[in-house]
């Protein structure tokens, strides 16, 4: 069903260009007030990049598993949260992971990674690799082999999640099998200029608008430059070989949607095993909704059915 005319005016009402950090995050602080919270059990724990430790928030399926995690069983997602590499948290993503957890039956581990402006690219990438090097290596408490790690994040966590692979293919130092990308960003021009016609049809009116996203990513990128490197931006990547099997996820209303859908297009046409699919009539953000929603449960019927088949 697509989005009808009263729906339109008052997504149009609420979308406006460009942000400002301070509000941008306090309005995300919002998401902790949760009404509608479900059971999850919590470990939190740190691994260190370099001097910094990277907090990372653990959330078990139920209170069995949580009790049985003396030696850990389950598979275990590393999620990377999005907000424009600027905004959200693990505490705002609490009610998000631990509903992942319950729908997947899998372990998941939340990154805290370091925010722009304060810490542009690419501090909050490498908090990210980190964890997942620590994760991938057994030095994490929960002891999971690394076939039963997916790394997945949404938005900008989808662009962290994509660079994270790349990055660990050229390192050499370990290497995911499975990545999701929920609706991420991969490209670096948001402006008038950009080549992807959903920056232009979706940028102005369905809430993430194309002028949000150029801020973001000059924050993000912390200079001209930085914009130019595929571990920022990945669809510069020439080489997009020997990367995991991807289950990539679009929104139909969303100017991120082509540059994602080109992504996977380009991973596949590199010899990668890639899995698409767009939600109708969904919005950028729609992840965030909570399970009883119906495109998010749409999402995780391809979610868990990607997890079983990339076994």
């Amino acid at each position: 069903m697509a989005i009808n005319k009263a729906a339109q005016a008052i997504l149009k009402a609420l979308s406006f260009g460009g942000i400002e950090v301070e509000a941008s995050r306090h309005l995300a602080d919002l998401k902790r007030l949760d009404p509608l919270s479900v059971f999850y059990k919590t470990i939190d724990y740190k691994i260190y990049n370099g001097e910094y430790e990277v907090p990372t928030r653990v959330y078990f399926p139920n209170e069995k598993s949580f009790q049985e995690t003396g030696r850990n069983t389950l598979p275990v997602l590393l999620f990377i949260h999005g907000g424009g590499w600027v905004t959200e948290s693990v505490d705002n993503y609490q009610r998000i992971c631990a509903r992942m957890a319950n729908a997947t039956n899998h372990v998941v581990v939340s990154v805290e990674y370091r925010l722009a402006p304060e810490f542009p690219f690419p501090a909050g990438l490498e908090d990210c690799y980190a964890v997942a090097k620590a994760l991938f290596t057994d030095e994490f408490f929960l002891n999971v082999e690394p076939e039963d790690i997916t790394i997945m994040g949404d938005s900008a966590g989808g662009n962290l999640t994509a660079a994270l692979s790349l990055m660990a293919r050229d390192r050499g130092e370990f290497m995911p099998k499975r990545q999701i990308l929920i609706y991420p960003a991969t490209n670096n021009d948001y402006t008038e200029t950009s080549e992807f016609q959903s920056v232009h049809d979706n940028g102005t009116d369905y809430l993430l608008t194309a002028g949000k996203m150029q801020d973001y990513i000059d924050f993000y990128a912390g200079g001209e430059e930085n914009k130019q490197n595929p571990y920022l931006a990945p669809l510069l990547e020439k080489d997009l070989s020997n990367q995991p099997m991807t289950l990539l996820i679009t929104a139909e209303f969303d100017p991120l949607r082509d540059e994602g859908e080109e992504y996977g297009h380009r991973l596949r046409a590199a010899g990668n095993k890639v899995k698409m699919y767009r939600i109708e009539d969904a919005l950028h953000g729609f992840f965030a909704l909570g399970i009883k929603y119906l495109h998010v449960q749409e999402s995780f019927e391809y979610i868990n059915r990607f997890l079983k088949e990339a076994k």
